[in-house]
């Protein structure tokens, strides 16, 4: 158990240039520890209130000023004169004050950013790393580094081009360890980058670090990842395979999916069959949000198609939220769930759903966001839980790196931690097996 001594809150940018909170947990004992909190741009509308200022003479209304006045007054006023605490109850406490189901009042960036500043400051009292205090928190033996998605293709609201989904991702499955699946993804990206400008695209990067080229199609952008895969010198379905983020909620409106890069308007049930088609011609393992958020049929047909050879992943329709994530276990939707902190505002909560996964038999991804800071604590988080997998973008822009120089860092340090590779991905049976990289 920890004292607090004290809580300050800064106002810093994240990866947009839009404001965020830093804040700083200091225990009696000396030790500290901090958090940045990240911002989306593919909000589910259940998620935890991001509370900003709306003054629209400070970054263009953007600014958390409100929410950082919280930490410092608000929270630290509270907390700092309660004793001894552990992680459970500072963030029931932190519930509590908040007194809302959205965290509106407070706002969910000033509660998480307390929440994980006070992980890192216990874990550094008591001098072990990070993933090793929340692997203790989550009651977690099974501590080991999760198989990376990289996200090298944009399209949707990340992007401005005809690509309706919005991202499009390599998993280096056939990875040895996590320094071989990042070299291999980095090679792979490099080779995207001179294919997309010999064919004359610009290879400018987005919010996530990769790719927005105009392509005309999904086949295309598909297409482009499997020669990069080829280019690489690796192989397509075996060593590396792919995954899709459709994000389907954004062009989803009054039971209709519109897609105007496909040129026309689909059901759910089209869509399915549309996707059906993308896995069977492309070594696809994983798709998250293949319908929308409030489609709980369309997921349902989904989920019957494709879930015994596909994860389905679910954001947007469970955003880290138990209460929905059991929904989706009682109606037999999707067969994973994408984890990211601030959907719900506290570590607590976070490790709670994450175990109501597991104990359904549903895989976990945890998640980075669109709009993402410089701070690692996600790589040690996915370790420390044994998530098993991570997707936190692209091999550039240093929000995205910091993620995966801290998993190299770890497994360095540790000397050997176990590294699955396809194995993570569960409910896909046709993959090739594990293998070496070439040299």
């Amino acid at each position: 158990m920890s004292v607090i001594d004290r809580i300050r809150a800064l106002e810093i940018l994240d990866s947009r240039g839009f404001p965020t909170l830093e804040t700083t947990v200091t225990l009696k004992s000396g030790a500290r520890g901090s958090f940045i909190v990240p911002s989306g741009a593919s909000v589910g509308t259940a998620e935890a209130v991001e509370l900003r200022d709306h003054d629209a003479r400070r970054y263009l209304g953007k600014g958390v000023k409100r929410a950082l006045y919280n930490v410092d007054h608000h929270i630290a006023r509270v907390v700092c004169e309660c004793g001894t605490l552990q992680q459970q109850e500072l963030d029931q406490m932190l519930i509590e004050l908040d007194g809302t189901e959205n965290k509106s009042h407070l706002g969910a960036n000033a509660i998480l950013s307390v929440s994980v500043a006070f992980a890192r400051a216990q874990a550094q009292e008591r001098k072990i790393p990070v993933y090793a205090h929340i692997a203790e928190l989550a009651n977690n033996s099974d501590i080991r580094l999760p198989v990376p998605m990289m996200n090298f293709l944009n399209g949707g609201a990340h992007a401005n081009n005809s690509l309706d989904f919005q991202e499009f991702m390599i998993i280096p499955v056939g990875a040895p360890n996590m320094a071989a699946a990042i070299r291999g993804g980095a090679e792979v990206f490099q080779c995207l980058k001179l294919a997309l400008e010999k064919a004359g695209h610009l290879t400018t990067v987005g919010d996530e670090g990769g790719f927005a080229p105009n392509l005309s199609s999904h086949d295309e952008a598909l297409g482009y990842l499997c020669d990069a895969i080829t280019a690489a010198g690796f192989e397509v379905g075996v060593d590396i395979v792919l995954a899709l983020d459709c994000a389907a909620t954004e062009f989803y409106q009054e039971g209709t999916y519109t897609m105007d890069g496909m040129g026309g308007s689909a059901s759910g049930e089209q869509l399915c069959e549309i996707l059906a088609k993308l896995v069977s011609k492309y070594p696809i393992v994983s798709i998250e949000d293949g319908m929308a958020e409030d489609d709980w049929e369309s997921w349902q047909t989904l989920s019957t198609k494709l879930g015994n050879t596909v994860q389905l992943v679910g954001d947007d329709i469970f955003v880290t939220n138990p209460k929905f994530l059991k929904r989706g276990i009682e109606l037999g939707v999707a067969n994973s769930i994408l984890i990211k902190l601030n959907q719900i505002g506290t570590l607590t909560e976070t490790l709670e759903v994450i175990q109501i996964a597991k104990n359904a038999g549903y895989s976990t991804v945890v998640s980075h966001r669109s709009g993402d800071t410089e701070d690692s604590f996600i790589a040690d988080f996915s370790v420390g839980t044994g998530a098993g997998q991570l997707k936190t973008g692209s091999l550039s822009r240093s929000e995205r790196t910091s993620k995966y120089n801290q998993l190299l860092r770890i497994e360095a340090e540790q000397g050997y931690m176990e590294f699955r590779g396809l194995n993570e991905i569960s409910k896909h049976k046709d993959g090739g097996q594990q293998c070496e990289f070439s040299s």
